[in-house]
């Protein structure tokens, strides 16, 4: 099973960040430029790539004792994949700054090519669309 880890500093709260984060139908503001589009139905999210792709999403879990997200990705594209999103404060600076962890697990291993790409392009955006003014 292949693994992508990152740990993205964000220049906001946790409180902010997770905010954003909690709310799975909100997705496309979060990662906007990544994404262009998101919608919901129950606990099912099709989110649509910049390029037009369009993922199945199932939300596991939006746990706000720790700040964390836990998604799969269904459709096809995957043997399994799973994922989780949580945030972090700074201990340093916990209001202006937090830390936010995103690991996707998944097989077969030669998906990391696409996998891995869209992430750090979702972290690029993350932190430039949460980031406080």
């Amino acid at each position: 099973m292949a693994t992508v880890y990152r740990d993205i500093s964000v220049d906001a709260a946790a409180q902010d960040v997770w905010a954003a984060l909690r709310d799975p139908a909100n997705v496309d503001r979060v990662f906007a430029g990544v994404l262009t589009d998101a919608r919901m139905e129950n606990d099912v999210r099709w989110v649509t790539f910049a390029d037009g792709t369009v993922i199945e999403e199932r939300v596991i879990g939006v746990d706000d004792a720790h700040m964390r997200l836990a998604y799969t990705v269904g459709g096809g594209r995957f043997e399994h994949h799973h994922a989780t999103l949580q945030v972090m404060p700074d201990p340093a600076d916990s209001r202006q700054r937090c830390r936010v962890v995103w690991i996707s697990d998944f097989k077969p291993d030669e998906r990391i090519q696409m996998v891995e790409p869209l992430t750090d392009a979702g972290c690029v955006a993350l932190k430039r669309n949460l980031a406080r003014p």
